[in-house]
């Protein structure tokens, strides 16, 4: 039986699912098969159920468990890239492109190399790619990318203190919006809520649909509500909690379940509709 595997590949920061006749384990080094050919990589997600994933995430086979000689040929890439990226900037330096070499990678099967590169706008290289192909004698492919692609290869910590999402589990960019962040409460400034590629950080989509679903089910802030202990105003949102925070009249907050007024709250507004 077939099984799925999250497999990360560290040049490009990208994962990618897999299918495997084997059992692997988190750890593990394998070399899959893709559209480019085989590439190396490292299991990072443990078995997944097959319902879990649409066809499109699957991306291929799993070869075979490296052994000594795919890691020997790892090694030789890495030294062929280090060459390569040195060339590479003399290059851009000598015909003056106005480009940001980000990342270099030599494929597996050694039969292409690929320069990612960031620009501000678009960049005549194909006098590049001619001199680069001449000395390094391989197949060249220069391949432009974003801010927040060249955030997810060079990877780095994000304000919370952990592996950028990007550079680890996230396999596609979703749109982020400030209303996002105005919805959650979180402030406003660019410094706060961006992350290290100068845009929005995509974790502010994570609760978004949380906060909605809550407001919406909420007391209104500043709205007055009946309880056991008197008549209270709504403060205040716990939302990870789900709960609201009420003031009393003696200044006494206290935080209360929402569903302890979500249902009287629903049955006040249909009372209303009906009058």
């Amino acid at each position: 039986m077939k099984r799925i595997y999250g497999v990360y590949f560290r040049k490009t920061g990208r994962v990618g699912y897999f299918h495997s006749k084997i059992s692997l384990k988190r750890g593990q080094h394998v070399v899959v098969k893709t559209q480019r050919g085989l590439e190396f990589g490292e299991v990072i997600e443990d078995e997944i159920p097959v319902g879990e994933l649409n066809k499109e995430e699957t991306l291929g086979e799993v070869e075979r468990i490296a052994n000594e000689k795919d890691f020997r040929v790892v090694d030789t890439l890495r030294a062929e890239e280090k060459r390569a990226e040195e060339i590479a900037l003399s290059k851009i330096k000598e015909h003056n492109l106005d480009m940001k070499l980000v990342e270099v990678e030599c494929l597996f099967d050694r039969s292409k190399i690929v320069f990612y590169f960031t620009a501000a706008g678009r960049v005549d290289f194909r006098a590049l790619v001619k001199d680069l192909a001449a000395i390094l004698k391989k197949r060249i492919e220069l391949r432009q990318i974003g801010v927040r692609d060249e955030a997810r290869i060079i990877g780095g910590l994000g304000p919370c203190g952990r592996d950028l999402c990007c550079a680890t589990y996230l396999q596609k960019f979703e749109p982020v919006s400030i209303k996002m962040a105005r919805e959650q409460g979180l402030p406003l400034n660019p410094m706060r809520i961006s992350g290290l590629c100068g845009r929005l950080m995509c974790c502010l989509q994570y609760e978004y649909q949380t906060y909605v679903d809550f407001r919406k089910n909420a007391p209104p802030l500043g709205s007055k509500l009946t309880t056991d202990r008197g008549e209270a105003t709504v403060v205040d949102y716990n939302v990870p909690a789900n709960r609201i925070v009420l003031e009393f009249e003696n200044g006494l907050k206290e935080e209360r379940p929402l569903e302890e007024f979500s249902e009287k709250l629903k049955n006040s507004m249909e009372k209303e509709k009906e009058e």
